[in-house]
């Protein structure tokens, strides 16, 4: 009996200040290397917000690790800021269908959603 494969876990809605947090989260380990500790008191949240956190970056495909008791961003900066997911917008059905009339990766997100909603 062949093993079924687990489909991939999606990035979690995510809030408007989670969002700014996993910004400067992002943006503050691309200078350099970190301590947790250093980056707690930097970023102004706890231990568990941070490891929440770096379960998301993580999910949505941004490599951290951990070397001589340091966080590394193992991305460029500007290549992890482009996985990070984004809050809903709360858009309209209308204004959705507006954004989708374009020819990018993104546009065709979109339309793909539209699609499956208006079945």
């Amino acid at each position: 009996m062949a093993k079924s494969k687990s489909a991939p876990s999606a990035v979690p809605t995510i809030t408007l200040e989670r969002a700014a947090r996993l910004f400067r989260l992002v943006r503050f380990l691309g200078r350099s290397a970190q301590s947790r500790a250093a980056l707690i008191r930097a970023l102004r949240f706890n231990v568990r917000a941070f490891y929440r956190d770096l379960e998301i970056l993580r999910t949505a495909g941004i490599s951290v690790s951990l070397r001589k008791n340091q966080y590394v961003l193992d991305d460029a900066a500007s290549q992890a800021l482009q996985r990070l997911p984004f809050p809903d917008p709360g858009l309209t059905l209308g204004e959705a269908r507006l954004l989708s009339r374009g020819r990018s990766a993104a546009h065709h997100k979109l339309r793909t959603q539209l699609k499956r909603i208006e079945k």
